[in-house]
Order: structure tokens, then C-alpha cells, then sequence
């Protein structure tokens, strides 16, 4: 006899615990064992990890769930990061100040469009806001004209390049190749204080955990279901009567936004901004942690990206050169053995513990039914 049903109604209307117990878990272990156990180094190591599995939260949601292979990610972790970098360079300067780079270039007042950024909460709503104009722009104007797989992918390949060229070319307001750096202070707090970092890796872990439940919340709505379809058949759901730019639109301007904060977090846990964080082989990396964590899975972007950047920090200190065919190396082998990440290898294990339960209880297990032969008056052709 096949049993239907192994939970009450009221057990599926709640739907599974153990997503809420590993989320609860997780928020023990990074909000109260972590700062125990790491020192202050390791823990600011963690903490810029994070800042990483924040963009991948974004990309899973835009690639895993909505199809759309971003490579162009770095382009808004580097908005929302050079809006902050810009105030705290700004703060660090004094009022009347000039940036350190800014009079080494020969000019004599601050740009204007330096000037919004003398205020915290304006840099803060800049890192977030400029990302998801950008993000929505581009997308009302890319998924118009159907652009899609491997067409947005290079699109948005070719964004990040032009963004790193643009930041590099424009010395005297950018800094160049070097980047924002030497920021001290965060709302008067001096950044080199430990007590500080830690502080401010709370932040990070919180943003975190804010960001994923935003995120399950939209992946687990309507909104999330339609995401998914236009993904698997995006011509059937037009003809449903669904518009599909604005479905792809949402989802990579949220994913731009999520990128946005992280790059505004970044900048205070590791005290700089600069190109070299933001062009394609970045954007790669982060992607190469969602394909490893496994993507359409949340838990598996953030777990993902934590041990690539993990495996990042540990294995190029013992091979320096080598670490690039390392990473290569582990893309294909997950690609090729593991289609869906660490995440789907703990799917798999679960499914088949739970049929060996199954079948240690002695519950059959459902079979393909037996066809069953048309009456021989239908296969009569009647004239």
C-alpha cells in the first residue's frame, strides 16, 4: 500500500522545520561562535567572505532561478563600494578637505559629484539605489529585445570591462588603478580598532541574514514560481499573458541591489575599493561559487562561495601560482560530476536515506502504472 501522506495537513501548511532550524543554527554559529573562536584576523577574513556570499545570493537569484548568467556582478559590488569609499574619503579629508589622491593630482577642490557623498546616509542610499536604476535600465532595455543565455552573458561581460577601463582612466577622481584606500574612520569609529571590526562584522553577518530571507521570501511567492517559469519556457509564459522583461527585470535589479550593499560593506571590514576587485575574472569567481554551492539553492550560493574563498585564501598561500588552474580545475569537475553543487549532493543523500527508511519500514514504494489497452471499438475506423 502506498502511503500518500507522511505528515498531517497541518505539518504541510508549515511546511518543512528544517530549513528554519539550519537557518537558526547558522545564525548561532556566525553571531556567537565565530567571534569566540576566530581571531581578529580570521574573523575579518569571514567577515569580507560574507560580504562575497551577498552577491552570490543576487546571482543565484538572477542565474539559478531566473536564468540570466550575469558575469557584470562586480560592476555593482563596485557602485555600492566606491559610494561608500568616496564619503569615507570624504569624511577622512575634514570639512573644506581634499581626498589624498585628489591633491596629489593637482586639483584644488572637491568634484562635483563628489559632493553628494559628504553625507553618510546619502552614500548609503547610493549604494544601493544606483545599482538597481542601473540594473533596471539595462534590464527594461536588454529583455525587450530578448536578449538572453549566452548574448546577456557577454553583455554584461563586456559592461564590467568598460567599467574597470572607465575607473582606471579617470586618475584624478577615481584614483585610479590604485583604488580608494586608507579609510580610518566609520561614523567617528576609527576602523583599526578590533573591537570595531568585530562590530562591524556583526553587521555583515545580519545583512546577510536579512538579504537570504528576502530572497526566500521572493524565490518561495508567485512571484518566484513565474521567475522559475519564464526561466524554463519564457515564450510560453508571454503567450499566457505575462510579461516577461518585467519578471527578469525585478530579479536583476534586485540581484544588482544585494550586489550594491555588499560593496558598501566591503569597503570598512577590508579598507579599500579598487578596480582590480571589479572586472570579469572577480565576477567569474563569484559565479564559480554559486556553481559550486549549487544553483536554484540559496543555503548552497552562501556555503559555496565561503569555501571557494576559503579554498582561495589557504590554497594561495601554499600555491601562488597554481591557485588559477586550481579554480579552474574545480569549476569543471562541478560541472561535470556535480551539475548541481554541494547542495544537490546533500539532496541526493537525503532522498536516498529516506527511501531506505522507507523501505526498512516496508512502505512500497510508487510504481509506473500499468498502461491500460484501448477498447477494440475505438481502433475501429468508422467511414
Amino acid at each position: 500500500m502506498i502511503r500518500a501522506a507522511r505528515r498531517g495537513p497541518a505539518a504541510r501548511r508549515a511546511g518543512p522545520a528544517w530549513p528554519r532550524v539550519g537557518f537558526g543554527a547558522a545564525a548561532v554559529g556566525l553571531l556567537v561562535v565565530a567571534p569566540v573562536l576566530l581571531s581578529d584576523f580570521r574573523l575579518s577574513l569571514l567577515a569580507k567572505y560574507l560580504c562575497f556570499a551577498i552577491v552570490a545570493v543576487g546571482i543565484d537569484l538572477a542565474w539559478g532561478y531566473g536564468g540570466m548568467l550575469t558575469l557584470g556582478q562586480g560592476v555593482f559590488f563596485g557602485l555600492g563600494g566606491y559610494a561608500m569609499g568616496m564619503w569615507l574619503k570624504l569624511q577622512d579629508a575634514g570639512p573644506g578637505g581634499l581626498p589624498d589622491f585628489m591633491s596629489y593630482s593637482g586639483l584644488d577642490h572637491v568634484p562635483w559629484f563628489w559632493r553628494p557623498f559628504s553625507s553618510g546616509w546619502v552614500a548609503l542610499t547610493a549604494a544601493i539605489a544606483v545599482p538597481v536604476a542601473l540594473a533596471t535600465g539595462l534590464g527594461l532595455l536588454i529583455f525587450r529585445q530578448r536578449v538572453r543565455g549566452a548574448s546577456f552573458a557577454i553583455l554584461t561581460q563586456a559592461l564590467a570591462a568598460a567599467f574597470v577601463i572607465l575607473l582606471v582612466g579617470q586618475q584624478r577622481y577615481t584614483a585610479g588603478t590604485n583604488g580608494l584606500t586608507n579609510m580610518k574612520q566609520l561614523f567617528g569609529y576609527d576602523l583599526d580598532d578590533p573591537a570595531n571590526q568585530r562590530a562591524l562584522y556583526v553587521v555583515v553577518a545580519v545583512a546577510l541574514g536579512a538579504v537570504y530571507l528576502l530572497a526566500r521570501q521572493l524565490v518561495s511567492s508567485r512571484y518566484g514560481r513565474l521567475l522559475v517559469a519564464v526561466r524554463d519556457a519564457e515564450d510560453r509564459v508571454r503567450f499566457l499573458g505575462y510579461n516577461p522583461t518585467t519578471v527578469k527585470t525585478l530579479a536583476f535589479a534586485v540581484s544588482a541591489g544585494m550586489a550594491g550593499l555588499a560593496g558598501a560593506l566591503f569597503v570598512p571590514v577590508v579598507g579599500i575599493m579598487s578596480p582590480a576587485l571589479l572586472g570579469v575574472v572577480p565576477s567569474l569567481e563569484l559565479l564559480i561559487g554559486v556553481a559550486v554551492g549549487g544553483r536554484a539553492t540559496l543555503v548552497g550560493a552562501v556555503l559555496g562561495t565561503v569555501v571557494v574563498n576559503y579554498a582561495k585564501t589557504g590554497l594561495s598561500e601554499q600555491f601562488a601560482s597554481g591557485w588559477l588552474y586550481l579554480q579552474g580545475a574545480l569549476f569543471i569537475a562541478v560541472v561535470a560530476f556535480a551539475p548541481k553543487g554541494l547542495a544537490g549532493l546533500a539532496d541526493l543523500a537525503r532522498r536516498r536515506r529516506r527511501v531506505a527508511a522507507d523501505r526498512h519500514a516496508g512502505v512500497d514504494l510508487p510504481t509506473a502504472p500499468t498502461p491500460v489497452p484501448a477498447p477494440a471499438s475505438s481502433l475501429v475506423h468508422h467511414p
